[in-house]
C-alpha cells in the first residue's frame, strides 16, 4: 500500500471528513513517530506493533562499483517489532 492508498481507503472509511483534514492528520501520526523516533524514543501501538531504533557498529564496506574498501560510520537504524495481534493476523490458515 502507498500513501495515496492509504489516504483512498481512510476517506472511504470516514466520508464525512474532508479529504485535506485526512491528509494532515496522516501527516500528523507519521511526523509524530518519526519525531520521537529521532529524538531516541520508542512508539507503541498496542496490537499493531513498536517502533524504535537500532545502532549499528561502524563497519568496513566495500564500494560495488570499483570493489574499493570503504568506512561505513555508525548509525541508527529504524526497527519495527510486530506485536502479538499482527503476528498472529498474518500467520492465520
Amino acid at each position: 500500500m502507498i500513501r495515496s492508498e492509504l489516504l483512498a481507503a481512510l476517506a472511504k472509511a470516514n466520508p464525512e471528513l474532508r479529504a485535506d483534514d485526512i491528509e494532515r492528520l496522516v501527516d500528523v501520526f507519521f511526523d509524530e513517530i518519526a519525531q520521537r523516533l529521532a529524538e531516541g524514543g520508542r512508539v507503541e501501538l498496542r496490537g499493531f506493533g513498536a517502533f524504535s531504533t537500532r545502532e549499528r557498529d561502524p563497519r568496513k564496506g566495500r564500494n560495488p562499483r570499483t570493489g574499493e574498501s570503504v568506512d561505513v560510520p555508525a548509525k541508527r537504524v529504524p526497527f519495527f517489532k510486530p506485536g502479538k495481534e499482527m503476528r498472529a493476523r498474518l500467520n492465520v490458515g
